[in-house]
């Protein structure tokens, strides 16, 4: 019995943030280890022909609404980003760097971008505002920047995009347990479920 949850995911991804803010608690409670995966979902929708539902309207909206219905029943802040979607590529970039390089400081860097994001709608796209959001959380810009700018830094995060897209990942938020796979955030239930 796998009792591990990999946690395929992109900072760009609503649908992302809201199962990071329940992933630690479903973990904790069922005695599981929480393995972060960070990848580029674009990459993602380019292997596979996917796209994000926000290029589809009412698809669109009707997501935008779930998404908040989704917030109010975990009871967690959440502001559909304006600036929506960006290029996250810089952003996945650090979140491998702090992954690998710094991992003290991983947590912060994803609770700061997470929410900058998902709860304050401040551009990340914006280089000026990225630094802003990363000086506030005590993480040096110029740090990042070398992070984001290192080869292997880069080579790791092409390789868990092409692992995900090879164990069948075609968007974000995507859960694995053991070789099951389960996508969407709306599906924590079952992630709960086989863990148990």
């Amino acid at each position: 019995m796998d009792k591990t949850v990999e946690f395929f995911f992109d900072l760009g991804s609503p649908a992302a943030y809201l199962a990071w803010t329940q992933l630690p608690a479903l973990c904790e409670r069922a005695g599981a280890e929480l393995r972060y995966r960070p990848m580029l979902l674009g990459g993602v929708f380019q292997a596979t022909g996917n796209s994000s539902p926000a290029t589809v309207p009412a698809k669109g909206r009707y997501m935008t609404t779930d998404l908040l219905r989704h917030a109010r029943r975990y009871d967690v802040p959440f502001d559909f980003n304006p600036h929506f979607p960006i290029n996250t590529l810089a952003l996945m970039r650090g979140a491998v760097g702090y992954q690998l390089q710094q991992p003290k400081d991983f947590p912060r860097y994803l609770d700061a971008l997470f929410k900058a994001l998902w709860v304050d709608q401040r551009n990340l796209g914006d280089e000026r505002i990225l630094a802003a959001v990363l000086a506030e959380a005590g993480l040096e810009p110029e740090q990042f920047h070398a992070l984001v700018t290192d080869e292997h830094v880069k080579n790791a995060l092409k390789a868990n995009t092409e692992e995900a897209v090879l164990r069948g990942v075609f968007g974000a938020p995507t859960f694995f347990v053991g070789s099951e796979m389960f996508f969407g955030q709306d599906r924590l239930c079952f992630v709960e479920e086989a863990l148990s």
